[in-house]
């Protein structure tokens, strides 16, 4: 596995762990990538939080709105599974046992 992709997977992961924690598993674009930035440290262009949501969209882990003023992302019970290191995605990095 390239760096790149060790990064990516990690990323993912930190998104759905990221929406697990918010109420209603529900943020917008613009929380999502502060709290990626300052809690693990991914400085990403909003088009590269775009490509990964779109991802894990395919993939069935969250729900992708688009209004205008901009994405709003909801986790859904497989995301939330994978999150939690129930269940298991490739591309997406697994949970470290004892992490919240």
């Amino acid at each position: 596995m390239s760096y790149q992709d060790f990064e990516t997977e990690g990323r993912r992961l930190g998104i759905l762990r990221i929406l697990s924690r918010r109420t209603q598993y529900t943020t917008n674009e613009y929380s999502l990538n502060d709290e990626l930035r300052g809690a693990y440290a991914h400085h990403i262009s909003r088009d590269r939080l775009h490509t990964d949501l779109t991802w894990l969209e395919e993939q069935g882990l969250v729900i992708c709105q688009q209004p205008r003023a901009g994405w709003v992302i909801t986790l859904t019970a497989r995301g939330a599974d994978v999150a939690a290191g129930t269940a298991q995605v490739p591309g997406v990095a697994r949970p470290r046992p004892g992490t919240e």
